[in-house]
């Protein structure tokens, strides 16, 4: 391990760089994020086959997908705490390693707990990703392309989501469920030959420089940036979970293919264009998503019989929700300063613990009124996520 002061060199010395983005690195772990993402979503996608080959039930099935959750969920802050001080690039193999390992295993197994098991080890391997991901990107760069660099760190996600599950999902019909885990296997393999090959690397944490995890909870700016995650995840995550039963009260509720083709391209405009803007108007990106996000919810509301409006409303919403990623992970980086990992793995807990609550929430909503009145009910999660980046300004400027 290297001395504090070693580390603050090494830090320092990014601010010799010159302004230009290193690719190389970034797209490594936007091509990590990917993979996660592919390996999260697929089950969602590929049910009927799993459920059919592993002889159990479409709801036993969609438990790949809840252990997955489980797993990032229950490793993002103890195991980003505990390799806080590991250096940067071993942990990032020891991840991707992960995915190769436990996706293999998925594509091979024939136990359905076997099968469960593996899933949960893919959940912890994300869990740690996405804790250390943030705080990569950022060291690779001078202060002035913080924000642009995160920005192609996370683009990954969207991209998984708009096209790599889509096609995961269109191709299994051909070759079936297990070849898709396999390929995945594949590109987590080509990826870990990438970072050998190019990808710099850091040192972790010094010892005395580590706050308790209270502390960085504490720390002035967290936790209204946790709270605004879980209104707008939230939020996010009522909708899109049930956006067929509510697009099956539309003149859309057979093309809902083609809502989450919409949404999907316009989430991968807005990380380009919060790519853009993020370093000198991060909180006005925040206000104007929000707020364009509400706008949009209520739009839906209103104008459930126009499927043009509700197009178009469905496109802002991918528009605003596609850089929620990079705004707030740059936001709670700023506030935490060299805890940025620590408080990226609470990000995270966060953002999971809100993913799980839509589905929860939404059912409930989904059970008490109608798929149509789900879109209007976000102007109580949203509305106070708003008035948070509007008046805690220290924590998003």
């Amino acid at each position: 391990m290297r001395s504090t002061a070693t580390y603050v060199e090494e830090n320092t010395s990014t601010l010799s760089v010159s302004n230009r983005l290193p690719w190389v690195g970034l797209l490594a772990l936007a091509m990590a994020g990917f993979i996660c993402i592919l390996t999260e979503s697929l089950p969602a996608g590929l049910l009927p086959q799993i459920s059919q080959d592993l002889q159990v039930t479409e709801a036993l099935a969609g438990q790949l997908v809840t252990l997955y959750a489980a797993g990032s969920l229950l490793a993002a802050i103890p195991l980003t705490a505990a390799t806080r001080g590991w250096r940067r690039k071993p942990l990032l193999l020891l991840c991707i390693t992960g995915f190769l390992v436990f996706n293999t295993v998925t594509a091979w197994s024939s136990d359905y707990a076997v099968t469960l098991v593996a899933r949960f080890l893919a959940g912890v391997s994300a869990g740690v990703l996405w804790g250390m991901t943030a705080g990569y990107a950022r060291r690779m760069v001078p202060d002035v392309l913080k924000g642009k660099a995160m920005a192609v760190a996370m683009v990954g996600t969207p991209l998984a989501l708009a096209l790599g599950v889509p096609a995961g999902t269109f191709l299994s019909s051909f070759v079936g469920w297990r070849l898709i885990f396999g390929i995945v296997s594949v590109l987590a393999a080509m990826l870990i030959l990438w970072v050998l090959w190019k990808m710099p690397d850091f040192d972790g944490e010094p010892r005395g420089e580590r706050l308790p995890l209270h502390k960085v909870l504490l720390s002035p700016g967290v936790r209204p940036i946790l709270a605004v995650v879980v209104a707008w995840v939230l939020a996010h995550n009522i909708l899109y979970t049930y956006i067929s039963p509510y697009l099956a009260v539309t003149a859309l509720g057979d093309r809902v293919d083609v809502v989450l083709l919409m949404f999907g391209i316009t989430s991968v405009i807005g990380i380009w264009v919060v790519g853009i803007l993020i370093d000198r108007f991060m909180r006005r990106l925040l206000i104007a998503s929000i707020t364009a996000f509400i706008l949009a919810s209520l739009a839906m509301a209103l104008a459930i019989h126009q499927p043009l409006i509700v197009l178009t409303a469905v496109s802002i919403w991918g528009l605003t929700f596609g850089g929620a990623a990079t705004l707030l992970q740059t936001a709670i980086a700023k506030a935490a300063g060299k805890s940025a990992d620590i408080a990226q793995s609470m990000l995270v807990t966060a953002w999971n613990l809100a993913i799980g609550g839509g589905g929860i929430v939404g059912g409930v909503l989904l059970e008490l009124l109608s798929g149509g009145f789900l879109p209007g009910s976000l102007f109580i999660l949203l509305l106070p996520a708003l008035l948070t980046v509007l008046f805690a300004r220290k924590s998003f400027s």
